[in-house]
């Protein structure tokens, strides 16, 4: 483990994002959150049925760590990934339908997309977006990012998520871009195998990590669970310091809150207790366990220590953001315009030359 740790005396959560079973909590839930003291939580379809109910939750969740401020996250992303649904609320498109616009109506479109979600998480107390996806698909990989792209074109992309990213912090929401260094390559799905890319790291940085390093001052970044094996051909980059040290903290150039992809998917190995410690002594600053499992997440508070004094000032700047990037809108208006642009990424999309088998 680091030796970095908390100053004497001074009370700091355990460096990791807990989930929780369903609409409510339990008792259970709640005594094992107060003595925990998890950094904060994140939420899934399992706990968003009603803003008052999921308003609720979100206040409960932060009453166990008596801490007003505790993060609460949630993957937002539109299409295929997108916890919030109708009728409850707006149903967002993936992102590469935004990217299939014209450049300036796709910047106009993704920052009004970024906005509007926004203003539908502060309404329930919401502070993190676990979006925008920065991977740039590739021939052969595994569709598991697919559509969630932007497009493929390292430099757009980075103008588009960023256009995202300050939608969210207009309307007081963290982004969180993910999967750093770059997922895009892979062949599996690291929910269910470990994905090795054995591409050149010099080429790479001109492919893969340019929209990272386009966004390397956004405050909150998410880990891949992938080999890069022209960095470390021993562990994926959530397990690697050489990469998390060299690649997303060095090349990148990311200073932010660096959080794992979540510890339960099929990609790690070993005990969930070693997966989460093996993810801060590589240089994560949180682990995140998503399932809400309470046997596991006994396991895994365990074995997590309080946050370091790096991650925690990390937070304390991502905080300042949030709290200074707030702006009002016109909702219906930013409504109306943002359908409008999407009606017509629709129809573009459909009138488009189909390619050849």
């Amino acid at each position: 483990m680091s030796d970095e740790r908390p100053e004497a005396g001074a009370r700091r959560p355990r460096a990791v994002i807990l989930g929780c079973a369903g609409e409510q909590l339990s008792q259970d839930e709640e005594r094992f959150f107060a003595e925990a003291d998890p950094l904060g939580f994140v939420l899934f379809r399992r706990n968003c049925r009603t803003r008052n109910q999921l308003r609720a939750l979100v206040t409960a969740l932060r009453r166990c760590v008596g801490r007003a401020d505790a993060p609460v996250l949630i993957d937002q992303e539109g299409g295929r990934v997108a916890r919030l649904q109708p009728p409850e609320w707006r149903a967002y498109p993936a992102a590469s339908l935004i990217g299939s616009l014209p450049d300036a109506l796709a910047l106009e479109a993704a920052r009004l997309d970024g906005r509007l979600i926004a203003d539908d998480l502060a309404a329930v107390g919401i502070t993190v977006d676990a979006a925008p996806v920065l991977d740039l698909p590739a021939r052969g990989a595994d569709p598991i990012i697919g559509d969630r792209a932007w497009g493929s074109e390292p430099d757009r992309v980075g103008r588009l998520a960023r256009a995202f990213c300050e939608g969210l912090l207009a309307g007081g929401v963290l982004p969180v871009i993910k999967h750093i260094p770059g997922h895009g390559r892979a062949k599996v799905d690291s929910h269910k195998a470990l994905p090795r890319v054995e591409a050149n790291r010099a080429m790479m940085m001109h492919t893969d990590f340019t929209p990272f390093r386009v966004l390397s001052g956004m405050p909150w970044a998410m880990t891949a669970h992938i080999v890069y094996a022209s960095v470390d051909d021993t562990a994926p980059a959530t397990w690697s310091r050489k990469v998390i040290d060299t690649i997303i903290r060095g090349d990148i150039g990311f200073g932010g809150v660096l959080i794992s992809d979540d510890i339960s998917m099929g990609a790690l190995a070993g005990s969930l207790a070693e997966r989460a410690v093996r993810s801060l002594d590589a240089g994560c600053d949180l682990a995140l366990h998503c399932n809400g499992v309470m046997s596991e997440m006994v396991e895994v508070a365990q074995a997590v220590p309080p946050i370091s004094s790096a991650a925690q000032a990390r937070l304390v700047r991502g905080e300042a953001v949030r709290r200074r990037r707030r702006d009002e809108i016109d909702r219906r208006a930013a409504g109306l315009r943002f359908g409008e642009l999407m009606a017509a990424a629709e129809k573009s999309v459909k009138s488009a030359p189909k390619s050849a088998p």
